[in-house]
């Protein structure tokens, strides 16, 4: 039991320190956006291409700043400023293939892989963009450093342009042959003597993108798995007959391009306050339109993709299933598997992790636990870990019994 004399000395000591503010407004902001570590520090890389800053928007760096600096850091608290892409990836490539002049030029964030390590490519949903993948790149590379990240931006889509500004159709089998394209174009660019072992990564419509190209078969022995982020063909044709009221619910503008940030925050679009302000700026475009209260506008039309919707979803849940490879699915809800799919688990036939607290985007909400589970997928799928039995014809040739 304390004496009188250390009672009376305690109480006068905690007298004497200041008294502790609650603000249960930063209580509330820590709970929806959940703990997100310090922002990675890059070394910086001489070999990122001259147009490294186009793709920063409105991030213009004064005359006495190193403009291809990399940032280390970005403000934290209630922040809404733009976080650029060089926090997350070495360089971007503007990549066109010229076998046809219809080809569109593909915009791409990368992070090369290291010696023999993996290439994680990401492939975004409708209306978003590859920075969509930027914080749970980095996630992915601190639990796995030798390994590269390739996000494009799909044609129609953040800085990836088409001749005369079409996007000449949206079907799914344009979409995966876009993305093998990507990948070819930047093993060239990159000068890689071969293909690194492959991890192909789709959220929403990238997820049904991934499966088709999974599906082809065109990337040979180079996939090792394919992941599909939050989408099923059951619950996905389901939410087709709600899009345009949806669409419709959507601001058609934002004053500011923190005001946009500001809305899929509290929207709750997107939970995670670093990678909204990361991926969103990529969503808008500026509108010089005289007299405009509101001229940062969608970049996409997701209204016009509409002849598409039932082209990217049907018939996914069974190509999922039948495609060679590793496969994943991460889900927002078990409520989201269809009869197929979940037949399909009970039969071991995939892995299936759920993220019951996330929205939509789960990668962005939560990109921490998302890049434990693709990390722990690649690794459940890395061939260069089998050490194989020799072959019989070696062993007589050793002039050993079999």
């Amino acid at each position: 039991m304390m004496s009188d004399l250390q009672k009376a000395w305690a109480k006068n000591r905690l007298s004497a320190l200041p008294p502790e503010i609650f603000d249960e407004r930063e209580e509330e902001e820590e709970e929806e956006t959940g703990h997100v570590p310090e922002l990675p520090e890059h070394p910086d890389d001489d070999s990122s291409s001259a147009s490294s800053a186009s793709s920063t928007g409105t991030v213009i760096p004064s005359a006495s700043q190193n403009l291809f600096a990399r940032p280390q850091g970005a403000p934290r608290g209630r922040s809404l400023h733009q976080i650029p892409w060089t926090t997350y990836f070495q360089r971007e490539l503007f990549l066109h293939d010229p076998s046809s002049p219809a080809n569109p030029t593909i915009h791409a964030y990368l992070t090369s892989p290291v010696g023999k390590g993996p290439l994680f490519v990401m492939h975004h949903g409708a209306g978003s963009s590859g920075l969509s993948f930027a914080v749970v790149g980095d996630e992915i590379r601190k639990r796995l450093p030798s390994a590269g990240i390739l996000s494009l931006d799909a044609r129609g889509h953040g800085s990836t342009t088409t001749p005369d500004g079409q996007s000449g159709g949206l079907s799914l089998e344009t979409l995966a042959a876009d993305l093998l394209s990507i990948i070819q174009l930047t093993q060239k660019e990159m000068k890689w003597s071969e293909l690194p072992p492959i991890i192909l990564v789709g959220h929403s419509l990238g997820g049904a993108v991934v499966t088709e190209l999974a599906r082809t078969g065109k990337l040979g022995n180079a996939l090792l798995g394919y992941a599909v982020l939050d989408v099923v063909e059951g619950s996905a044709i389901d939410a087709l007959q709600s899009m345009h009221t949806y669409l419709s619910t959507r601001p058609e503008g934002f004053s500011t391009l923190e005001a946009g940030i500001d809305w899929h925050i509290r929207s709750r679009t997107i939970r995670n306050s670093l990678s909204a302000r990361t991926s969103v700026p990529a969503l808008l475009k500026f509108s010089d339109r005289a007299g405009d209260p509101r001229p940062w506008k969608w970049r996409t039309d997701l209204g016009a993709t509409q002849p598409f919707w039932e082209n990217w979803f049907v018939g996914l849940s069974k190509k999922f299933l039948s495609a060679r490879g590793g496969k994943l699915l991460l889900l927002a809800g078990t409520d989201r598997l269809d009869t197929e799919l979940t037949i399909g688990q009970m039969q071991g036939k995939y892995a299936l992790q759920v993220y019951p607290e996330a929205g939509h985007f789960i990668h962005e909400d939560l990109p921490e636990k998302t890049a434990i589970s693709l990390v722990d997928f690649y690794r459940r799928n890395d061939r260069s870990a089998l050490v194989l039995p020799p072959k019989v014809s070696d062993l007589l040739k050793q002039g050993k019994k079999v």
